[in-house]
């Protein structure tokens, strides 16, 4: 019977037994395939062509696959889109934001460095500050995001990362960007900020309009993976990107000591989530905007904390970065100035609110298990809305942070894809049922 023209011939195997033919079988799939997602390529070894080729290995760059802990092409695919959408040129990935974060660290620091942390970081990067860096011998300390002029104070010759978070991620004060990587510029100080809440949509990292009419951009930017760029819940990973070679090198070594990688499964999930992620975050901005005016004039609510109303901090930088040609928001008395929302500009769909100064803490475990549709739960960026209570008391470092706080007790919410009515909806009846 003729071949089918479909299927091509193959070449007869050898004589070998049938255990040994199923795993070389000479069967390959026909070139130029092509689809909406990029394959899965899943391996731990990879096969060289010769050993010529094995001397020839370079496992700093993408240039040939060396071993699969260093990447695949669905890791490098990955890889490369994230680098496009923050604006840098070269990308790592880690399992998770943290181990994102902790590789920029352990890369960069060493024995009698400083590290300078925005007061209001990312909680798990204090801790590491705290517990692991200072066991190895590096200096940390907390400035105020909101004042240049502090970390200027704090700087010191042994200084050598400057960690940025804008914005704060409880708290939600959105930083002196341009003024902090001035000072880090003018002293020629590493900057790395963590840009899970922009997500490489709000503003652009390594772009920022400087002065001049030039630009500024930080020397490195993290990504909690897990959030946005997944949007679904269900993973974890984060990445690294930078514009400098030199970087992208210290970085790789570190990697590799640490060995880090991902799984391409993971990966490929962050890829199928990349193509909404700008429809996603655009909604759940709206959105939060919606339950943070709602927020800012109910009366059991002491303050809304949302970088696009005029009373959250750092407002005017947040203008300043994400919302340039927004017009202000409009001015009026009392309650409703207070709610008076900016419009325009990018956010992310998470802010949080200081409730009334006579609620107890009873009172604010009741409220967040009152609530139907949101769930207790750390993270933000998926489909299923989220809440979490803090109390910032021995968070802070700083008296200018606990002094932009009334109580120490805030309520963190994450707007998922739900319908913004029915959220505000449950929102009224949980507060109406603690108030």
């Amino acid at each position: 019977m003729a071949q089918s023209p479909e299927r091509p011939e193959q070449p007869a195997s050898p004589a070998w037994h049938p255990s040994t033919a199923i795993v070389h079988h000479p069967y390959q799939p026909p070139a130029g395939f092509e689809a909406v997602q990029p394959a899965v390529h899943k391996a731990s070894t990879i096969f060289f062509p010769s050993m010529a080729a094995v001397r020839q290995r370079d496992w700093a760059f993408k240039s040939t696959y060396t071993y699969g802990l260093h990447g695949t092409p669905t890791s490098f695919t990955l890889e490369e889109r994230l680098a496009s959408l923050e604006g840098a040129r070269y990308c790592l990935l880690a399992p998770s934001g943290l181990a994102a974060v902790s590789l920029v660290n352990l890369a960069l620091l060493r024995q009698g460095d400083q590290v300078l942390l925005p007061d209001n970081v990312y909680g798990p990067n204090k801790e590491l500050a705290r517990q692991c860096l200072a066991e190895y011998g590096i200096d940390w300390a907390c400035y105020d995001p909101l004042d240049a002029q502090d970390l200027q104070r704090k700087l010191t010759p042994r200084t050598r990362l400057v960690w940025l978070e804008a914005a704060g991620s409880v708290t939600m004060e959105f930083p002196d960007l341009l003024g902090l990587l001035q000072v880090c510029r003018a002293h020629g100080v590493t900057t790395a900020l963590d840009n899970t809440w922009g997500a490489g949509l709000a503003f652009a990292p390594f772009a920022l309009p400087g002065a001049d009419g030039g630009t500024l951009g930080v020397d490195i930017s993290v990504h909690a993976l897990t959030k946005y760029p997944n949007g679904g819940g269900d993973v974890l990973m984060g990445s690294i990107c930078t514009r400098d070679a030199q970087l992208l090198q210290t970085l790789k070594r570190r990697h590799m000591h640490l060995g880090l990688g991902v799984g391409m499964n993971d990966a490929e999930s962050v890829l199928r989530g990349l193509p909404s992620m700008a429809l996603r975050y655009a909604a759940q901005d709206r959105a939060a905007r919606q339950l943070a005016q709602f927020l800012a004039q109910h009366p059991a609510v002491a303050r809304v904390l949302h970088p696009a109303l005029p009373s959250s901090p750092g407002h005017a930088h947040w203008r300043q970065i994400c919302a340039p040609d927004a017009p202000p928001a409009p001015a009026s008395d009392g309650q409703r100035a207070a709610a008076a929302i900016a419009s325009e500009g990018a956010a992310a769909g998470i802010f949080s609110f200081e409730p009334a100064a006579h609620w107890s803490n009873q009172q604010i475990d009741a409220f967040c298990e009152a609530l139907q549709l949101f769930r207790i739960g750390y993270s933000w960026g998926g489909p299923v809305s989220l809440v979490m209570a803090y109390d910032l008391r021995n968070d802070r470092e700083l008296s200018s942070s606990h002094a932009r706080l009334a109580s120490q007790r805030v309520i963190r919410l994450c707007i998922g894809l739900e319908h913004p009515d029915d959220l505000q909806a449950d929102l009224a009846q949980a507060l109406a049922a603690c108030s």
